[in-house]
């Protein structure tokens, strides 16, 4: 068995502090909006496809100075790294040093590489970091990331099992052919998250790292 992990959300604890920035950002340019509305609305997407979800919300084009803030303050975050998702790293040091690990994240490598490398965790990736931005022509909810990380490690999609946190992420992975995982571990979610990743497509939804671990493994 292969598991491909998502980034933000399931490995970083970064959803909740980026969409309270993209929210506040929101609305002081005029677009009175929530967290939990961005959340809702913006989780999972990247490049274009955020923009046009912004747009879908504010009902105006994309406002070129949320794309600069947001570039400012990811530059700060990869300077300062964000925290782990509670139980992730241990959940990772925890597996043998031959089982097959992959990260499949819309984000760009700069990005990936960087957080993974502050928590500690980018040798036991060994490379196997891929991003639907750069390695692939279509990002979430399209399954061309999952299948491509597979195919890096030499395992079927049918033996992987995907952990994700968003809609958008579950869909293009239950899309993909795998066993699909909801994990409600970060910092962003809320009530009736678990029940949207069901609706969505996952086979099954876990609290907690602990509980993937009794499950799986």
């Amino acid at each position: 068995m292969l598991v491909i992990f998502d980034c933000d959300g399931v490995l970083v604890d970064s959803e909740w502090v980026g969409n309270c920035f993209i929210a506040e950002h929101l609305t002081a340019a005029g677009y009175p909006t929530r967290p939990e509305e961005a959340i809702r609305e913006f989780m999972g997407t990247a490049g274009r496809s955020f923009e046009e979800a912004v747009e879908r919300w504010i009902g105006e084009p994309f406002p070129p100075s949320l794309a600069k803030a947001r570039l400012k303050r990811g530059l700060q975050f990869i300077d300062s790294g964000i925290a782990e998702v509670s139980g992730a790293c241990a959940f990772i040091r925890s597996l043998p040093d031959d089982f097959p690990i992959a990260v499949a994240s819309s984000a760009v490598s700069r990005w990936l590489n960087a957080h993974l490398d502050h928590l500690g965790l980018s040798e036991r990736f060994g490379g196997h970091v891929y991003s639907g931005r750069e390695h692939v022509e279509r990002v979430k909810p399209a399954p061309d990331i999952y299948l491509f990380a597979a195919d890096a490690l030499g395992v079927a999609i049918g033996d992987c099992l995907i952990v994700e946190d968003s809609v958008i992420g579950i869909e293009g992975a239950v899309a993909s052919g795998a066993e699909v995982v909801g994990l409600l571990a970060g910092s962003h979610i809320r009530d009736g998250h678990g029940q949207r990743l069901l609706d969505a497509g996952a086979h099954r939804c876990v609290a907690s790292f602990d509980e993937l671990a009794a499950l799986y493994f």
